[in-house]
């Protein structure tokens, strides 16, 4: 299955630019084309986020109602195996400091971009990433092997990367587990 690419800008134009680049200048180690999905704001990529796990989000810094470090940094916390890197035509050094400490960035790219220079960055950042991951289910093999977690955790832990939130369960004083509306996450 094809890992997914968010990007989220509130000026169309630069939407389907991106997505026209990535889709076709870029491709995943195995071949495959990555999937990418566009929003218009954060509100909606949060949501949109909610329903399908991403590989990389790409976001302006300048959006109405919620700007990129504040959805990146909600996005974070939702999906933290998820990459951000954060576009923007403004070279604010607060705002940049800001994206590299609260919304854990892995690049920032300046607006307008090189072609050749955003896809070098964004296959950087995913190659860094699979690494990563390949890197913590290989240390959690080997903590099996040797006894420090169990088969169990590490089934969780598999499914935790596929479908974040999914091993998490709210439980009640009397025992039940509470069923939360996705749209009644706080940010």
């Amino acid at each position: 299955m094809a890992e997914r690419i968010l990007i989220v800008d509130d000026e169309p134009g630069i939407l389907h630019a991106l997505q026209r680049l990535l889709r076709h200048g870029l491709s995943a180690p195995d071949g495959s084309r990555y999937q990418v999905d566009e929003c218009a704001n954060g509100a909606l990529a949060l949501e949109q986020a909610r329903r399908q796990v991403y590989a990389l989000a790409i976001s302006d810094y300048r959006m109405p109602e919620m700007n990129g470090v504040d959805f990146l940094t909600a996005l974070r916390t939702l999906q933290p195996e998820c990459e951000r890197i954060i576009l923007s035509g403004y070279a604010d050094l607060n705002a940049l400091v800001r994206a590299v400490n609260e919304a854990a960035i892995a690049r920032f790219i300046a607006k307008p971009w090189a072609d050749f220079e955003l896809l070098s960055a964004v296959r950087q950042v995913l190659q860094v990433r699979d690494l990563v991951i390949e890197n913590r289910r290989l240390a959690d093999l080997v903590r099996t092997q040797q006894g420090q977690i169990s088969a169990q955790e590490e089934e969780l832990r598999r499914l935790e990367r596929l479908e974040p939130g999914i091993t998490h369960v709210n439980w009640a004083d009397d025992g039940s587990f509470i069923l939360e509306d996705p749209g009644d996450v706080k940010l």
